[in-house]
């Protein structure tokens, strides 16, 4: 079947998420027992939640549990995002994506959502430990095995889009790598979910979320869309251009554009050419075949990329076949 001939599966097929389901206020008719979850301890800290291991009392296992700062605890916004982050990882039910358990408020009234602990370690960190020159990190994580974590990730991002998700978000921070060859991609915080726009909807957060005059994302991995800032401009494509950031970085161990800050980070993705990584690192002999699809990717005009994770998802495996002789499923 030729690139041309790939069709993303019919959305039509399948339950579209929808605003008034993401973006609603918890009720408050919830109900939970927070006394259950003892033993926590830190996991990390972002800039929005804080992330604990603890254990469940009723099942006898651990878990993470994500909660909003303090400071943030009665911030509108973050309290829409957080929730939005919660549903759509929860309704988004495939392998490469965290089971979401239980959300609620704790014990000092701060939203917090309950999700399956993951041991292993993030694409950044893989990333970082290979541009170290840690020499088991480059061999386990060779380039076939890369490109095959990576199909995984398109194939979850396939299986959003199909439900009317775009994730605006693909970064390494956000790839986990299981100790037993799960992949798993984190962090729908600032998702973009199809709306059905129904003014009676009550309660519906979604006029919170619309984004106007915002740019949810980070600078290095987002696309032009995304730096001007169109919420009509971003559909699945943009998606695709998140994954052309990670596979260039996979490939040359470096961003496609790097600016001296944000302003000039944004104006390279904007207006400078993207060098080729066959190019940028000669000396990591990226095959030509690879480094066009990478760039395909990177189109600035959407209308350049591919234009589905399908095609996309085609032709890594169309290269991984002709390259390693690997026929394997992804």
């Amino acid at each position: 079947m030729s690139e041309d001939q790939l069709e993303a599966p019919a959305s039509d097929n399948y339950p579209q998420l929808d605003a008034k389901n993401t973006d609603r206020k918890l009720s408050q008719y919830y109900s939970n027992s927070f006394s259950r979850y003892s033993d926590f301890k830190p996991l990390g800290k972002g800039g929005s939640a804080l992330l604990r291991s603890c254990l469940d009392g009723n099942l006898g296992r651990t878990i993470v549990m994500k909660t909003l700062h303090p400071h943030l605890a009665q911030n509108e916004y973050m309290r829409a995002r957080f929730l939005r982050e919660a549903r759509v990882t929860a309704q988004l039910q495939h392998p490469a994506t965290v089971p979401v358990y239980e959300i609620g408020h704790d014990i000092e009234g701060r939203l917090y959502f309950t999700m399956k602990k993951v041991e292993g370690e993030t694409l950044r960190e893989i990333l970082e430990r290979q541009c170290s020159g840690d020499e088991q990190a480059i061999a386990t994580y060779n380039l076939d095995r890369m490109l095959g974590l990576l199909i995984q990730v398109c194939n979850a991002l396939s299986y959003a889009h199909a439900h009317g998700v775009v994730h605006r978000d693909v970064k390494p921070e956000n790839i986990q790598i299981g100790s037993f060859g799960e992949v798993m991609l984190l962090d729908w915080g600032v998702a973009k979910v199809w709306s059905s726009n129904d003014p009676d909807l009550p309660e519906i957060e979604h006029e919170i979320l619309t984004d106007v005059g915002q740019r949810p994302g980070t600078p290095l991995y987002m696309s032009p869309e995304q730096i001007r800032g169109g919420g009509e401009e971003i559909d699945e494509r943009t998606d695709i251009y998140g994954i052309g950031v990670v596979l260039y970085e996979m490939l040359t161990l470096k961003e496609p554009h790097r600016g001296e800050n944000i302003n000039e980070t944004f104006e390279m993705i904007l207006k400078e050419d993207t060098i080729p990584p066959e190019t940028r690192t000669p000396k990591r002999q990226v095959p030509k075949q690879l480094s066009a699809i990478t760039m395909k990717a990177l189109e600035k005009d959407p209308a350049n990329r591919y234009q589905t994770m399908a095609e996309l998802i085609y032709a890594l495996r169309d290269f991984r076949s002709r390259v390693f002789q690997s026929h394997t499923e992804d």
